[in-house]
């Protein structure tokens, strides 16, 4: 299919959402459940579909309850070694496939992130060596095994059969395939007018820095990855975001050439900031889905700070829960404001799927120790915890030796300076223990009181200076 052909084809993706519309209210009007298409384009999480008019005649039927399950498949390229909520969309997508009877295949690109995805970028992506891709690709395996695992356990109720998610990584396929094999195969049914049409090839070609081989070959690789699916997994539905039509077209246009048999592209918004930055690496502000990168409390803190204007696009967006519910939360948020349900309901979904139930519990106790000073909180936070909360905090281990005070553990943790500077710093109010404002410098330390049961106690100098302390033989 020539570039024009593929251009217009593209274009008329918003005729597809007007038959979707039309599946939707006849669901509606004669009470049949709503199909995935429909629904998901309800929930706005399904932002185009390709090739618009084959996928407005044939993907509502073929996604229609009680239909035999399709395959779709959704690449995520180890650039870092770990998801982050940019990423979290395409998840939903395959969960909501999932969800629906289908089976879904998550595919890690060992062998396509050695070269580097050109979308959207204004330059070519630092090469990473392939020892670094590989431990990437792990973390990456990891963190979407725990998204279908928290899925599974946790956000399935049943109602049907679960579809089946498999884990792949296209080195496995694209690492054996010798260059002429592939040059002469695939590479003879891509045609260079459409790999150059596209906008970003277009802006890389005529930029001072242009376009390397590698980049303009990443297309023809992701495309591959689509046929070898195909072939051998049955994958007739690509999932992407929305920078990822580009790709995506490259994928439909090699199957149909080499199979001669229909397949379609579904891509999901892309997440950006109040900037409206993509959410990323590149852009240096991902928010990350891997504890050792952005804790639960930091995420859950993301999400409950969305402004209102976002909050209910996010509800359907980020979470299962039902379009009814969702209206009501919203309903009542407009009769109480000030409770932020709806922040806190979307922040407590995300981050039980992210981080399971023990990371949403860890979130709130981090949440309560640090907005509401609650010393059971306190009490019950882990080390892990204490340092993930505290991220710029010091850390000190002591021993607690008989007539200790305040101002002996203040010293002690090299919190204050030495000398009537740092007396008068406590007796001004700026030193609080466990939350508890000390101005007596010759308070003596109580178990219970200023330590606290797990043994740890939690140190602030002024607003911002946390010091967390560990006792030694209480």
């Amino acid at each position: 299919m020539a570039a024009p052909t593929l251009r217009r084809c593209c274009g008329r993706a918003a005729g597809l959402w007007g038959g979707l519309r039309r599946v939707h209210q006849q669901a509606r009007q004669t009470g049949r459940a709503k199909g995935l298409l429909a629904e998901q384009c309800e929930r706005g999480l399904f932002q185009e579909v390709f090739p618009a008019q084959s996928a407005e005649e044939q993907l509502p039927e073929l996604l229609a309850p009680g239909r035999p399950p399709l395959t779709a498949y959704c690449g995520f390229d180890p650039t870092a070694d770990s998801l982050h909520v940019g990423h979290l969309l395409a998840v939903m997508a395959l969960l909501h496939f999932q969800r629906a009877g289908h089976h879904v295949i998550a595919v890690v690109g060992g062998a396509t992130a050695r070269l580097g995805d050109p979308s959207g970028r204004a330059k070519a992506r630092e090469q990473l060596a392939a020892e670094r891709v590989e431990a990437h690709a792990q973390g990456l395996r990891a963190g979407l095994r725990r998204l279908f695992d928290n899925h599974r356990q946790l956000f399935w109720a049943g109602g049907g059969p679960l579809g089946r998610a498999a884990l792949l990584d296209n080195a496995a396929w694209l690492g054996p395939q010798p260059l002429l094999d592939f040059a002469c195969g695939a590479g003879g049914r891509l045609r260079m007018g459409a790999l150059l049409s596209r906008q970003g090839c277009q802006a890389r070609l005529r930029s001072a820095e242009g376009m390397s081989l590698a980049e303009f070959l990443y297309p023809a690789l992701q495309a591959y990855d689509f046929l070898h699916l195909h072939r051998h997994h049955g994958c007739r539905v690509q999932l992407g975001g929305a920078d990822q039509m580009g790709n995506i077209m490259s994928g439909y246009e090699l199957v149909t050439r080499v199979t001669g048999e229909d397949v379609f592209g579904i891509t999901v918004p892309l997440i950006t900031s109040t900037t409206g930055d993509k959410l990323g690496k590149t852009a240096g502000n991902a928010v990350w889905l891997n504890r050792d990168k952005t804790s639960p409390f930091e995420l859950y803190q993301f999400f409950v700070r969305q402004q209102d204007n976002i909050v209910e696009r996010y509800l359907k967006l980020f979470t299962f829960l039902p379009l009814e519910e969702i209206n009501h939360i919203m309903e009542m948020h407009a009769k109480e404001p000030e409770k932020w349900g709806p922040q806190k309901r979307l922040a407590a979904e995300v981050t039980k799927l992210v981080h399971g139930r023990e990371g949403l519990e860890s979130a709130k106790r981090c949440t309560k120790a640090l907005y509401y000073s609650s010393v059971e909180a306190l009490e019950a936070m882990s080390d892990q915890e204490l340092q993930e909360l505290f991220r710029q905090a010091s850390f000190a281990e002591l021993m607690l030796e008989p007539g200790m005070n305040v101002l002996d553990l203040c010293r002690k943790a090299n919190a204050i300076p030495s000398g009537p500077s740092g007396y008068q710093k406590i007796t001004d109010g700026g030193v609080s223990i466990n939350g508890i404002r000390e101005t007596n410098p010759e308070t003596v330390l109580v178990v219970g009181q200023h330590i606290l049961k797990n043994g740890v106690s939690l140190l602030r100098i002024g607003k911002k200076n946390y010091y967390i302390i560990k006792w030694l033989q209480l």
